[in-house]
């Protein structure tokens, strides 16, 4: 705690910041979801109570004091008051990855001593089972959508689940909730590293709850008794960030949160939203990038005049909000205002990224269309945020200044004033669940959370990262390069790019792996051959047919090799020293996907696992007997 200010508030717990929540908003709405063609809600009083019903039954069932309740399944009410449910009844709340494995699954639920899984329908039940006899500490397992396939004694639907507690008596309980301290562990995040086994972050009710009210003043959220905000949750759950924002932050100011249907990143969310008309809304950077292209290719589609109104609107659109003069012709007010209300986006004055690196072209697109992406930077360690950018703190590509009663320093800063990003606040996690050594990694002798992020402060004060320092590439000749700006300059320079991964760590050049935008199943998120309708657009005007990937792989296309080694020759051209350029690079045959394995669940590059993946033709750059290029000789490969 600090002195002074926001950072010597009093700590609540859980249970301190819900009843506030339930006098000041009682009858207002606090979860609403469709059920078919219906739309069912709970008002906060009501929320409340289903919680104390569902943490009478989490003991009934035997759930033991610090011991965990695993929750695997796409975002809904049930969800949050399994969580809640969990926290009052002194067991942690543990949010699974619907993604994973059954062994991944295995790994979590055996490291939290979970007694009690809800599952959210017959696919999830299923990796449970598989792995149910390696779990000791498991007493039962609850299923919240769709009928049972099959009946088991410590099997139960949701209806059964909340009917245990019903009539059980409030004392037990109460005393439970009397007995919780605003300093102990009520929720377990795991860290979805791109190496080695997942850690249990462990949080404290004070790091919810007094980052949930940080955040709320930063971002000046507006209090429900004035006019009530609306959210839809439909990110991972298991992540930090949608819980901070969907459940907590939310509660905090008497929010509404709508639930997505689960197959929303698949294409249903511009519906929700447009439903909904949220009043925030988070994304990360691929879901923004989603919306990008598929309303370029619908600008690809449209007609020559309405394609150059919109063009020009862009194009003016970013020369008047990067100068902030709003003096507009009615007119280009009029191309926002559709704009914003086809995206579901009319009524959202506050648009977040956050979670992984976002392109400048993104930020650029969506500033001329004069919705500016506020980004905000933390990690699960920092219980979500550490820094937002907001309207009165707002630069292009920064991700803005700390909350109110967090402090950040760089350690060891270069010459340049790039240094590690250390964060202090009530915001930072206890430690790592049962993993000493690792905490003693992360946390320092006087509180400071060392983050692995590289990043620089300009003079205003404002922070930007420039890296992570476990994927920088030290390359044979002794050379530091952070790879994501080289990167994101070759998918600015050559729009066909989805994403490029640039290998050099202990070699004597650079190269560069690249991916084609093409379709993605709408059932299985795997990436498909056909192309994106733009990535046709180019190839068209490069004079070639192409409409799959697999024509494009591997060179097979000479018009599409030449226009990409002339967008490289761009990048290169610009490269700080000859040591960045890039010489060799190669088309792969599919683009990278969560599925694939390539990337992590919130879209990460999972570097160390594409490195294995693609071992063959990284080889192949580097087989040559002469290296292409030398310092004596520093002209890039023709």
């Amino acid at each position: 705690m600090g002195d002074s200010g926001l950072a010597a508030e009093t700590p609540l717990t859980v249970n301190q910041m819900f009843t506030s929540a339930v006098e000041r908003y009682g009858n207002y709405t606090a979860l609403s979801w469709k059920e078919g063609e219906q739309q069912k809600s709970l008002n906060y009083s009501e929320y409340y109570q289903t919680c104390r019903t569902a943490a009478k039954s989490f003991l009934k069932l035997g759930l033991q004091r610090y011991h965990g309740v695993g929750i695997l399944g796409f975002n809904s009410s049930e969800w949050f008051i399994a969580d809640i449910g969990a926290i009052l009844a002194g067991g942690f709340a543990v949010g699974i990855y619907t993604t994973n494995s059954p062994e991944a699954c295995q790994y979590v639920a055996d490291n939290c001593k979970a007694n009690i899984i809800v599952v959210e329908n017959q696919k999830q039940l299923q990796k449970i089972l598989q792995v149910e006899d390696k779990l000791p500490h498991l007493k039962a397992i609850i299923q919240y959508k769709d009928a049972l396939k099959e009946k088991r004694s410590n099997l139960y639907t949701w209806a059964e689940f909340m009917e245990l507690g019903r009539d059980e008596p409030d004392e037990p309980l109460d005393a439970i909730i009397s007995s919780q301290k605003p300093n102990q562990c009520c929720t377990l995040i795991y860290t979805s590293g791109t190496t080695g086994q997942p850690k249990g972050v462990m949080l404290s009710h004070d790091n919810l709850t007094w980052t949930a009210l940080s955040t709320s003043r930063h971002v000046h959220l507006t209090d429900a008794t004035q006019a009530q905000e609306l959210v839809v949750s439909y990110l991972p759950l298991s992540h930090i960030a949608a819980q901070m924002v969907d459940i907590w932050v939310t509660m905090k100011v008497g929010g509404a949160t709508y639930f997505a249907q689960p197959d929303a990143l698949k294409g249903s969310l511009v519906n929700t939203l447009k439903e909904v008309r949220p009043t925030a809304f988070m994304g990360v950077p691929r879901v923004w990038e989603k919306m990008q292209e598929k309303m370029k290719s619908i600008g690809a589609k449209s007609s020559t005049v309405r394609r150059k109104v919109a063009a020009w609107a862009k194009d003016v659109g970013l020369q008047t909000n990067l100068t902030k003069i709003n003096h507009q012709p009615h007119a280009k007010k009029l191309v926002f205002k559709k704009v914003r209300k086809a995206l579901g986006l009319d009524r959202c004055t506050k648009c977040y990224t956050g979670a992984a690196p976002i392109t400048k072209d993104t930020l650029e697109f969506f500033l001329s269309l004069d919705i500016p992406l506020y980004e905000l930077y933390g990690m699960s360690e920092s219980t979500g945020p550490h820094t937002i950018s907001h309207p009165e703190a707002f630069k292009l590509t920064s991700c803005g200044k700390e909350l109110p009663g967090c402090k950040t320093k760089l350690h060891n800063p270069d010459e340049e004033g790039n240094g590690e990003i250390c964060f202090w606040g009530r915001h930072v996690f206890m430690g790592y669940l049962n993993m000493p050594d690792k905490t003693d990694e992360a946390l320092d002798a006087e509180g400071w959370l060392h983050s692995g992020d590289l990043g620089k402060h300009d003079e205003n004060g404002f922070l930007f990262i420039t890296g992570r320092i476990k994927e920088l590439i030290i390359t044979a000749g002794g050379e530091n390069i952070p790879p994501v700006p080289i990167e994101d300059a070759v998918k600015e320079a050559v729009p066909l790019i989805s994403n490029a991964m640039l290998i050099g760590d202990k070699r004597k050049f650079l190269s560069m792996l690249l991916t084609i935008k093409c379709q993605v199943n709408a059932e299985s998120a795997d990436p498909e051959d056909e192309l994106m309708p733009e990535a046709v657009e180019f190839c068209r005007k490069l004079g070639s047919n192409a409409t799959r990937v697999s024509e494009i792989a591997g060179g097979r296309e000479r018009a599409i090799n030449a226009a990409i080694q002339e967008g490289i020759n761009r990048v290169n051209e610009k490269a700080t020293s000859n040591a960045q350029r890039i010489q060799k690079w190669i088309v792969l045959d599919r683009d990278f996907s969560v599925t694939g394995g390539e990337l992590g669940p919130t879209m990460k590059l999972k570097r160390p696992v594409v490195m294995k993946m693609y071992k063959e033709q990284i080889e192949n750059f580097y087989k040559e007997l002469a290296t292409p290029t030398t310092p004596d000789n520093p002209l890039p490969p023709k």
